[in-house]
């Protein structure tokens, strides 16, 4: 992967927010999202889904392909594929009702939902559970704190959420936001950024902390929730269109319940589960492949009882702090955009 899919995500949301906190903005809406059952002959019903990524395959997917090559979809009588969207489009597609589930991010789902005609969508699960993402910097650099950000340059996206995200850290820190150089962030992949233009920059550390050790960079990393917990927040997700789950009830709790599987499988089985993955995308490397699901596996559920569960306050309060920054046009109703009730009961 050359791009980071961070990216991705963080102008799909630019833009949703541009538009919920624009007055008597509309988003269009149909109902071809895509789904269905086939007969043929005395065959058995097999039903038709299509979940949409939010990049191209990494280790934050490998449970959709381990539920998919270890037959769990099959036995659930579903007909399952997995396919790439344009870039930042994922949510678009489900919002839109042109198909049922895909990968997104809390952030992006608020801005959905915020809305004057709020997108038809529901987080459905958490992928990981707990936010894998911060800041990175090449030990050299001596950043062991937000507040040693001061003086230096950060490549940024130019995205509010994001921005503020940042702020918040550093602020909370004893530091001065305003002494954080911010550079636009324009480069291919956190390597190059880190030893080109910039002293720190935004990662997912399953994929760009991991790429960057393989790599032999010395770094230091800096979480966002070891500083404020309220940034705890779900990203990435899988969301569904609510007029699919409202119409395909059942069709929908089999889909994550088999997805729920591969995810359980993909967390036991890091080693078997990143060969999976690398059968759908070989290009992501051996080296890479292992090291971020090694990382990533012990994430998928963390200390939840299931994988997919999300933790209603944690949801709610990352929705208010984005109304409280003026991320947000209006105060999002209590457990808004998310449902647990796909999900297999708690064990």
């Amino acid at each position: 992967m050359k791009k980071l899919f961070k990216k991705s995500a963080a102008l799909l949301t630019a833009a949703l927010l541009a538009l919920s906190l624009l007055s008597g903005c509309q988003t269009a809406g149909t109902k071809d999202q895509t789904g269905g059952t086939e007969k043929t002959g005395g065959e058995p019903v097999v039903e038709k889904v299509t979940m949409v990524l939010d990049w191209t395959p990494n280790t934050n997917h490998t449970g959709l392909y381990a539920a998919q090559e270890k037959g769990y979809y099959k036995e659930a009588g579903l007909e399952v594929e997995i396919v790439q969207p344009p870039e930042g489009d994922a949510l678009l597609f489900v919002g839109t009702g042109k198909a049922p589930f895909c990968i997104a991010f809390q952030e992006s789902i608020a801005a959905g939902l915020a809305l004057e005609d709020p997108m038809p969508m529901t987080a459905v699960a958490a992928v990981v559970n707990h936010n894998t993402t911060g800041i990175l910097s090449l030990k050299e650099k001596n950043i062991t704190s937000f507040k040693d950000l001061e003086g230096k340059n950060y490549g940024t996206w130019d995205i509010p959420v994001y921005d503020e995200i940042l702020k918040d850290v550093v602020t909370s820190d004893g530091g001065d936001f305003s002494k954080v150089n911010m550079v636009p962030n324009n480069a291919t992949d956190t390597v190059t950024a880190l030893q080109t233009d910039f002293d720190a920059v935004w990662v997912f550390y399953g994929w760009d902390g991991v790429i960057s050790k393989l790599q032999g960079l010395e770094t230091n990393y800096l979480p966002f929730i070891d500083e404020n917990p309220v940034l705890d927040y779900y990203t990435p997700v899988i969301a569904a269109n609510n007029d699919y789950l409202a119409a395909h009830p059942e069709t929908a709790r089999k889909f994550m319940e088999a997805t729920a599987k591969g995810y359980e499988f993909a967390a036991a089985n890091p080693a078997e589960a990143a060969e999976i993955l690398l059968k759908a995308a070989p290009e992501i490397g051996e080296d890479v492949a292992k090291a971020s699901q090694a990382y990533l596996s012990a994430q998928y559920l963390a200390e939840a009882p299931v994988w997919g569960v999300i933790d209603r306050t944690r949801w709610d309060n990352f929705f208010s702090w984005m109304y409280d920054k003026g991320l947000l046009t209006k105060k999002l109703e209590p457990g808004a955009g998310m449902d647990n009730s796909f999900l297999p009961k708690t064990k």
